[in-house]
């Protein structure tokens, strides 16, 4: 059985404009990827987050402020709350976007929660740096704290999973103090990127604590590390916690040919992590899933990722070479070569002299951030 996919046209509204990393193009081409690849878009169309959905997360007074930026008034105080700065730009209607993209997470929660599919990919989203009364790090409004918001309200543990490559902060601090939301996030280490956080200390707070889990990875950390302490990390967390649902963030930014990070995945990984995380859903949450995307800046990388997340949950074979006239399309607009095959070459970028030396810091890191929240889990 396929797995539904939620989408509507108008996540493109959620535009900070042509210099931006955060680009619509992403989608644009991988909608079109899967277009050529013969498996064009089926999709539910959600309905847009209504403010008061919005408003189960964020504050009154950052609320208004987003409404009056996308409505172009100029308030003074704009960048107390993170908008209008490099990162999180004001663009006009910036509200009714930022809504579109929570009304596509909170589709695909109450789709799981209602018992319609037990897994949905929302194809946008992953908002995970939006904070109660801040916008930050390209994110407005936090779709998935507002979905997980849903799923708790209805009586629900849910098990956040983070794998984008910047820790996710909002959807942690959030629910900090929560008993039935569990936050794991493996990103590089916050000494090195933004935003800063996503230490091994930060584990949460009264009834939350133990239940906020962080994998902060070296730089250069490479496909056989991250597997090995993503699964170190993450499956007694699991085990432990027995969570009714997961909400998967897929960011795609901890691949090597990212610019913004210096994480060394390939898309063999990805291969591997989507499967284990479904993997996860089925033996620990009752096999519910709802994943979206999240970051992700070579549009290269990018768009090879999240068609392997679709073919992957639509059970769909994985093809070797990407099909010629995307290719030319794309590489024709963007104006530079695209790697020809779904799968990273052999070689693809230098070999790392500090191999070991960083498996065995990321192995460390994850048994000291297991010391720390183990004796909570009583």
């Amino acid at each position: 059985m396929s797995v539904p996919v939620v989408y509507s046209p108008q996540y493109h509204l959620y535009n900070f404009g042509p210099q931006h990393p955060f680009s619509p193009l992403r989608l644009e081409m991988l909608l079109d990827l899967l277009e050529h690849l013969g498996h064009p878009l089926q999709f539910v169309e959600p309905a847009q987050a209504t403010r008061e959905e919005v408003r189960s997360v964020h504050l009154e007074s950052f609320v208004r402020r987003v409404e009056a930026a996308g409505r172009g008034e100029p308030l003074p105080d704009f960048d107390h709350y993170g908008l209008g700065t490099a990162d999180t730009p004001i663009f006009p209607g910036m509200d009714g976007a930022a809504r579109w993209l929570v009304g596509g997470t909170l589709t695909a929660a109450r789709m799981v929660f209602s018992g319609a599919a037990k897994e949905v990919l929302q194809l946008g989203g992953g908002l995970h740096h939006a904070q109660k009364d801040l916008a930050s790090g390209f994110c407005v409004y936090n779709d998935l704290s507002v979905a997980i918001r849903y799923l708790t309200e209805q009586g629900l543990r849910v098990a956040y999973i983070d794998i984008d490559v910047h820790h996710g902060d909002g959807v942690q601090w959030i629910h900090y103090d929560e008993p039935n939301v569990l936050t794991f996030s493996i990103h590089e280490s916050g000494r090195y990127l933004y935003p800063g956080t996503g230490h091994t200390h930060e584990i949460g707070k009264a009834q939350g604590t133990g239940r906020k889990l962080n994998i902060p990875l070296e730089p250069f950390t490479e496909d056989d590390s991250y597997l090995e302490v993503l699964q170190m990390g993450l499956e007694p967390a699991l085990r432990w916690f027995r969570p009714d649902v997961l909400v998967v963030q897929c960011g795609a930014d901890a691949h090597f040919q990212d610019p913004l990070a210096e994480i060394l995945l390939t898309t063999q990984a990805y291969a591997k992590i989507f499967p284990l995380l479904r993997q996860y859903a089925a033996a620990f949450a009752g096999g519910r899933a709802v994943y979206t995307l999240g970051g992700g800046y070579s549009l290269d990388a990018t768009s090879r990722i999240w068609a392997l997340l679709y073919l992957t949950l639509q059970g769909l074979p994985l093809p070797d070479h990407l099909p010629e006239p995307w290719l030319r399309r794309w590489g024709t607009q963007l104006g530079h070569f695209l790697t020809h095959t779904l799968f990273d070459p052999e070689g693809a970028y230098p070999e790392i002299p500090r191999k070991a030396e960083i498996e065995r810091r990321n192995r460390q890191v994850t048994e000291r951030m297991l010391e720390s929240v183990r004796p909570y889990w009583s």
